[in-house]
């Protein structure tokens, strides 16, 4: 079965030009044109991916990505037209994966789309455990003191990508090529959100991390890592 798509944008231009290009592509996609009618196809269509407007009728695109994160990890690229840079952090926040701004490149578009569906990282390891915090590999869950703790595919991927390579420092521009899987120059805001997003998870203290630090200047490290 070929990926699902939903696209979600309130121009039935862009939703055809978009619809067009992803069936190209070989995707499997349907179109919704307001934030209720989203999350209806959203529950119906289980998609393996979201476009998604911020501009929308009825309910706007932040609550609509806020609701799915609620009970879902499905990746999610906003599209917008804004250019407020505190827009965007705040798409971020409410939990999606990445974003791109109108008017779009197809390509890019297209290369942004595979990196968010990228299979997730394998390493020889079942499980690693940073401080008191254990990520098993196998099962995709991270959890502390047996209780699990609710991460999307990107939160997972990205606390992995640090505790895989323990005492090695990730810049920004290395988690956005070896995380989000970009070849090329990109917003670093994104790493910066989703660290604050992982971190409301998985630390004690969110003002004093030991999960996932920061080096000043450089970028994050994982705290102590032991096998689990």
């Amino acid at each position: 079965m070929p990926p699902r798509i939903l696209i979600v944008d309130d121009d039935p231009s862009i939703g055809e030009v978009l619809d067009m290009f992803l069936r190209s592509e070989g995707y499997e996609t349907r179109v919704a044109t307001s934030g209720p009618q989203a999350l209806d196809f959203f529950d119906e269509y289980q998609p393996n991916l979201v476009l998604l407007d911020l501009n929308l009728p009825g309910v706007d695109g932040i609550s609509v990505c806020r609701s799915i994160r609620e009970h879902s990890g499905t990746p999610i690229i906003m599209l917008t037209a804004r250019t407020d840079p505190q827009d965007i952090i705040h798409g971020l926040e409410a939990g999606a994966d990445d974003y791109v701004e109108k008017p779009f490149n197809e390509q890019i578009l297209s290369a942004r789309i595979k990196a968010c569906m990228r299979r997730p990282l394998t390493t020889s390891a079942s499980s690693l455990r940073v401080g008191d915090v254990v990520i098993d590999l196998r099962a995709h869950v991270v959890s502390r003191d047996g209780i699990p703790i609710s991460l999307t595919p990107l939160e997972f991927e990205l606390l992995h990508t640090l505790a895989a390579h323990p005492n090695e420092v990730f810049s920004r521009e290395a988690l956005l090529e070896q995380v989000w899987g970009y070849q090329y120059k990109a917003d670093t805001r994104l790493v910066n959100v989703h660290v604050q997003r992982l971190r409301s998870k998985v630390e004690r203290d969110v003002d004093d991390p030991t999960i996932v630090q920061t080096v000043r200047g450089v970028g994050y490290r994982a705290g102590e890592v032991f096998p689990a």
